[in-house]
């Protein structure tokens, strides 16, 4: 043992035997985090080792947040696109298959009667 993990257990080393159980973090959490860092009031190493982060949690933090923010910033103001269901495509889909259906039928029908009535003219 060194002179400087005089005192130290190997409980208290990030890297010991046990890996560290994953921290969930709400995203208002890791905003506040972001926020933290960005401030600069402190130094960035205490609020990882407060939070029990490492500085790779912070980088990815900050590129989610980066990332966000320039897709929300690159949307167009007006209604966004409306999503459907599975199910629901599904169903539309087979609805507009059976009215393609019907109106090749009606086409027909159509070109039968114009046949009849010589030509389409509905005047003898």
């Amino acid at each position: 043992m060194s002179v400087d993990d005089k005192g130290k257990g190997p409980e208290s080393s990030p890297s010991a035997g046990k890996r560290k159980k994953p921290r969930f973090l709400s995203p208002e959490k890791k905003y506040q985090i972001f926020l933290e860092a960005q401030r600069a009031e402190a130094p960035v190493a205490e609020l990882l080792r407060r939070e029990g982060l490492y500085s790779t949690d912070l980088a990815r933090i900050q590129r989610r947040v980066k990332e966000s923010a320039l897709r929300a910033l690159a949307r167009r103001p007006g209604q966004s696109k409306k999503t459907v269901s599975e199910e629901e495509y599904q169903r539309l889909k087979q609805e507009l298959q059976e009215k393609e259906r019907v109106m090749a039928e009606m086409a027909v029908e159509l070109s039968i009667l114009r046949k009849k009535t010589n030509g389409g003219s509905w005047e003898r």
